[in-house]
Parts: C-alpha cells; sequence; structure tokens
C-alpha cells in the first residue's frame, strides 16, 4: 500500500472540489513552497513542492481523476502488470523546469532562472496524445474477464522519413535564428522576460529545407493498428483499463501517450449487478416448493451448483451462494449469488394430477373463498 498522502489532503480541498477550487488551491501552495521563495529550507520546501505538483497533475486531468477516486494510490493493480490490464497512475521525476510556464505568470519569467528553463521546455521531448475507445462487454465477459484485440487510429512516426519530416538524404537543421528552443528572448524594463515563437521556425527549434514528401514535413502519419487488451474479470460499468503507451507517438523523442479504454457492459435477461453480488429468479414448481428439493442453480460462468430448498418455501424467499458472484479488483474478496424463489402454479392439469390436489385439499381443511354479494342482493 502506498504511504503517499491523499492527494485532495495535500492541496487542501474535498472530494466534491471544483476543477477551478483545484487549480486555486495548487497555484497558492506551489507559491507557498517554491523552492526559490524558501531559501532558508529549500530541501523541505522542495519536497512539499513535489509533493503538491504531483497532486494537481492527477487531480487536474479528468483521466487521472476518476482512476484515483476509484483505486487510489496504488491503481487497480494485481494483473501482472505487463503490456496489458489495468495500470496505476504515475508521476514523472520531480523537473523544476517542467514548471516554467506556470512560475513564470507568477514571477514574471525572470524569478529563479524560470524564464530560461520555459524556453527549452517547449521545444523539449513530448508525451503522445491519450486515446480514448469505449469497449462493449457482454455480462459473461464482465464477470471472467476476456481478452479482446481492438482497432484504433493513432498517429505513428512516418516510415518514410523516421519522424525526422525531412526528405530521404537530407536532415534537419537546428534553426540559427533561435538556437534550437524555438523562442525567442525579450526582455522588458530591464526585470521582466518574455518569450515569443520564433517566426522562422515556427516555435520548432528546427528547420526542414527539403520536407518528406509522404507526411509532408510533419514525420507523422496516422495509422489503423489493432491492439489486444485483457479485460480484468470483475470489470464493472464505467470502469477504465489503462494501456501504456499505447495512444500517439511523442514529439520530439517525447514518449508514446496512453490508450483508455472504458467499459461498457450489457444488460443480462437473468441476472443483475449489485456490488460484487450477483442477483437472479429461479422458478421451482409447486410440489418442490411445498415439499422442498435439491435444485440446479445456474451461475454465471455456465456451470451449475446444487442447492437444497426447504419444504414450504414461498414466493420471494432469497437464498445466498456464497463465494459465486463477482471478483473484486484488487481484492481477494468475492461477492455471491442470491436468487430468489419463484413459485410457478401449474396451468394444466391431467385428470389424476386434479383428483389428487382434490384429496390432498380435503386433508387440509381448505375451503373455496367466500362469494361476496352485490349490492342488489
Amino acid at each position: 500500500m502506498s504511504d503517499k498522502r491523499d492527494y485532495y489532503e495535500v492541496l487542501g480541498v474535498n472530494k466534491n472540489a471544483t476543477d477551478e477550487e483545484i487549480k486555486k488551491a495548487y497555484r497558492k501552495l506551489a507559491k507557498k513552497y517554491h523552492p526559490d521563495a524558501n531559501p532558508d529550507n529549500k530541501k523541505e520546501a522542495e519536497a512539499k513542492f513535489k509533493e503538491v505538483n504531483e497532486a494537481y497533475e492527477n487531480l487536474s486531468d479528468p483521466q487521472k481523476r476518476r482512476m484515483y477516486d476509484q483505486f487510489g494510490h496504488d491503481g487497480p493493480s494485481g494483473f501482472g502488470g505487463g503490456q496489458n490490464g489495468y495500470y496505476s497512475y504515475t508521476t514523472s521525476d520531480f523537473d523544476m523546469g517542467d514548471l516554467g510556464d506556470i512560475f513564470s505568470s507568477f514571477f514574471g519569467g525572470g524569478f529563479g532562472g524560470f524564464g530560461s528553463r520555459t524556453a527549452r521546455a517547449n521545444n523539449g521531448p513530448t508525451k503522445g496524445a491519450d486515446l480514448r475507445y469505449d469497449i462493449e462487454l457482454t455480462f459473461e465477459e464482465s464477470f471472467m474477464g476476456v481478452e479482446k484485440e481492438i482497432s484504433i487510429s493513432r498517429l505513428e512516426n512516418c516510415e518514410k522519413c523516421g519522424g525526422t519530416g525531412a526528405k530521404a538524404g537530407t536532415g534537419v537543421e537546428t534553426c540559427k535564428t533561435c538556437g534550437g528552443t524555438g523562442k525567442i528572448k525579450q526582455t522588458q524594463g530591464g526585470f521582466f522576460t518574455t518569450y515569443r515563437t520564433c517566426t522562422a521556425c515556427h516555435g520548432e527549434g528546427k528547420i526542414i529545407k527539403e520536407p518528406c514528401d509522404a507526411c509532408n514535413g510533419k514525420g507523422k502519419e496516422k495509422k489503423h493498428v489493432k491492439v489486444k487488451v485483457n479485460i480484468p474479470a470483475g470489470i464493472a460499468d464505467g470502469q477504465t483499463v489503462v494501456l501504456r503507451g499505447e495512444g500517439a507517438v511523442g514529439s520530439n523523442g517525447g514518449p508514446k501517450g496512453d490508450l483508455y479504454i472504458n467499459a461498457h457492459i450489457k444488460r443480462h435477461h437473468l441476472y443483475e449487478r449489485q456490488d460484487n453480488n450477483v442477483f437472479c429468479e429461479i422458478p421451482v414448481s409447486f410440489t418442490q416448493a411445498t415439499l422442498g428439493a435439491d435444485i440446479e442453480v445456474p451461475m454465471v460462468d455456465g456451470k451449475k451448483e446444487k442447492f437444497k430448498i426447504p419444504e414450504g418455501t414461498q414466493t420471494g424467499t432469497k437464498f445466498r451462494v456464497r463465494g459465486k458472484g463477482f471478483k473484486a479488483i484488487n481484492s481477494n474478496y468475492q461477492g455471491d449469488l442470491i436468487f430468489s424463489v419463484v413459485v410457478q402454479t401449474p396451468k394444466k392439469l391431467t385428470k389424476e394430477q386434479r383428483e389428487l390436489l382434490v384429496e390432498l385439499a380435503k386433508t387440509m381443511n381448505e375451503q373455496p373463498p367466500v362469494k361476496k354479494r352485490g349490492i342488489f342482493g
């Protein structure tokens, strides 16, 4: 179990906080714990600063916040890791330069040297875009787990130029105007430092004189690919499987994005899920309910469990088969299957059956219902 503090506690907000409230709390704390603002206690401030940044990174992103609310710090682990399956969110190592844009707005780009880091970061490695895919599963697939192959479209490096964007046999030159940063530094009043996009390279930091004719110099192309995903047993409607590195390709050597697969579970004609329990109705005959009987109860996985109902069982009586419900994610716990008995009254009887029931009725002193008289007698 993770020893990290709760992200909401770190930012001092409740779990129902709006995006604006989270952003406001983050700005206040980030300014408070900024290492350059705490020269006498820089090490502790740096640790706090990193903690605040990590909390904001996860709570400001809707997907990450939903996963954190659902699984906490440790994430939906327990499926062996690997290429497919559930994965927890992880944050990157602390890098003061990555926060240049934020603190440039706080300190005008001239506080603690963050302005220069901002310029370099803008043209540095960038993670590829995250992708989303909605997958439909049967009730049985969500119960037992399943491997699926899905088709997605994503940006990948151009095969012809290898992602450089330059025509074969030519190269990419570093922009001489901005020195490869993609930004031009401007100082105002001798104190405030700002940056504008380099007009020579349009912020790319590089010049391609002969663009690749396959991708028109972009270095990327959209491709349709097939991806295998392992859906774990016990997944519920609305839960998400995250495939790390299966999103769009990154820029300037940055990592690929991630693929978020949202599960949608079809309704079942017999079973219904509530938490990790499975509910259903089982019909029994009049004689089974009266005399008691050993019946077979169908399980979600297709197997059958023998179950003894006592004599005199009434319609609506509930019975529980323990450990036959849904598996809980990240736990060894498994819910139960709970079935309600529905006693079926026979609609047609043979002459012999009717005679036997009449004799039974006599022994039980049964009387027909009293017929009510009308208002006119």
